[in-house]
């Protein structure tokens, strides 16, 4: 009589890489065994499960076939996927390379518009100085005293304040600070 447990082993065998001749034999050996130990009925309803565990088989196999197939595609998808990601974080770095560059050119223009702000203030204030004397006489009759200047007047707080235009002057005998 054949021994179950190698009988076990031997189908869990063939059930993994499914090979078809192994599996003939020993449902051969089943078939054998088997029609000296039981009934013509119960072998017939073994023969129908025996048939039954065979097509199961085979569909696993094809299941395991459209699987293996799935896997490949899955697999190429991630090669994909990972170039992608690849090719992003390198157009990022490029990106950010440039954001930088942009900010020091920004930097720059911002300290070259100072400049040309304080280069254009003064030379503003060089010109309010040599027309406000007439202005304010003409427009408030004021008297400018002296010359006109640049410098500093100290707020309630004692924190000194730059002011551009800076003088002294007289109205109706009056002096001012202008």
């Amino acid at each position: 009589m054949i021994d179950t447990l190698e009988f076990m082993n031997e189908l869990k065998e063939t059930f993994e890489p499914v090979q078809a001749e192994r599996l003939a034999r020993l449902i051969g050996r089943l078939y054998k065994e088997l029609s000296n130990t039981v009934t013509k009925a119960e072998f017939e309803e073994l023969r129908k499960t025996v048939s039954q565990l065979a097509d199961n088989i085979k569909e696993l196999s094809e299941a395991q076939k459209r699987t293996e197939q799935r896997v490949e595609e899955l697999a190429e998808a991630q090669k994909r996927t990972e170039q992608r990601v690849e090719e992003l974080a390198e157009a990022q770095r490029r990106t950010e390379e440039e954001l930088k560059k942009l900010a020091r050119g920004l930097d720059d223009t911002r300290e070259q518009l100072g400049g040309l702000s304080d280069t254009v203030g003064y030379t503003l204030e060089n010109e309010a100085f040599k027309a406000l004397p007439s202005l304010l006489k003409r427009d408030y009759s004021l008297t400018v005293k002296g010359r006109l200047k640049r410098g500093y007047l100290t707020d309630e707080t004692g924190r000194a304040i730059e002011v551009n235009i800076i003088g002294e002057a007289t109205r109706n005998g009056k002096e001012i600070m202008i």
